[in-house]
């Protein structure tokens, strides 16, 4: 199966877009009146155009390492850069949470338009900008419509052309399909690597789905928790576009989804804090 110039991943000359070293993050429990360490010593750098996914059970710090790079969350320990600079929210930076998010006495039209609010566009060039990213997943048609009239797949796609809409550099994407129904979740899974060909920007996704990870990525990096530390790195070795054929069926595909499912169990067997723990 060949792939196009366009379909191939980042050569490895490719800019680092994501750079995080020895990082470690720290909350203060009131209730527990003891430190938390979500993250210890994260060291991790995501190429420009690349697509990572963060594999790991709950409580292992994926969502916090989204919110350093995006600048939400400042280390304690170590640094986190984006292009080589401090990481701040901004029109480089998408973000598209598990929750809809969307404001509910808005039209979809008026939901996705909502962050070019200070970009200084002129209205015909917002409209313009909005009705391209509806178009990009299959939602111009539903322009006039509210969100309590759309079904859970269609607000997320919403969601995602609402994170696109400012044209960002990183897309960062935190269990977006974690509360739609199966079949609905795997034909989003096409739609986002469809808009990531087209798009090219770099993704880090956050899943607890070893399925979801590897369909979706160059890269797949384990976590393990309490506190949140990267396990391992895994390339994915399956060919693009994988909408194209079925990937799950490829040899190369049932090895590495073994392979994780059975890093990602040792990590919930072996944590005294999960329900699941068995001490050997």
């Amino acid at each position: 199966m060949g792939d196009s110039v366009l379909d191939q991943p980042a050569s490895p000359a490719s800019p680092i877009a994501i750079d995080l070293k020895g990082v470690s993050v720290a909350f203060r429990s009131a209730r527990l009146k003891q430190e938390i360490v979500a993250l210890r010593d994260i060291d991790l750098a995501v190429k420009e155009g690349h697509f990572v996914s963060l594999l790991g059970p709950s409580g292992c710090g994926k969502t916090t390492l989204l919110r350093l790079v995006d600048g939400l969350l400042a280390p304690q320990q170590g640094t986190v850069s984006v292009f080589g600079a401090r990481p701040k929210p901004g029109p480089d930076m998408g973000f598209v949470f598990q929750s809809f998010s969307l404001i509910p006495w808005l039209t979809v039209q008026a939901n996705v338009e909502f962050p070019l609010g200070e970009h200084g566009m002129s209205r015909t060039e917002r409209v313009a900008r909005v009705h391209e990213q509806l178009e990009l997943v299959g939602l111009l048609r539903f322009k006039d419509a509210y969100p309590g009239e759309l079904s859970g797949g269609m607000k997320q796609r919403v969601a995602l052309a609402r994170a696109l809409v400012t044209k960002p550099r990183i897309l960062l994407m935190d269990e977006p399909f974690a509360s739609i129904d199966a079949q609905t979740r795997e034909l989003m899974q096409i739609e986002l690597m469809r808009i990531w060909t087209r798009q090219k920007c770099t993704v880090l996704f956050v899943t607890h789905s070893v399925d979801e990870a590897i369909v979706l990525s160059d890269r797949v990096v384990l976590m393990g928790p309490r506190p949140g530390r990267i396990v391992e790195s895994v390339d994915v070795d399956l060919d693009r576009p994988r909408w194209e054929y079925d990937a799950r069926s490829d040899d190369r595909y049932i090895k590495l989804r073994a392979y994780l499912s059975t890093r990602m169990r040792e990590q919930v067997l072996s944590d005294p804090q999960s329900d699941f723990y068995r001490p050997i």
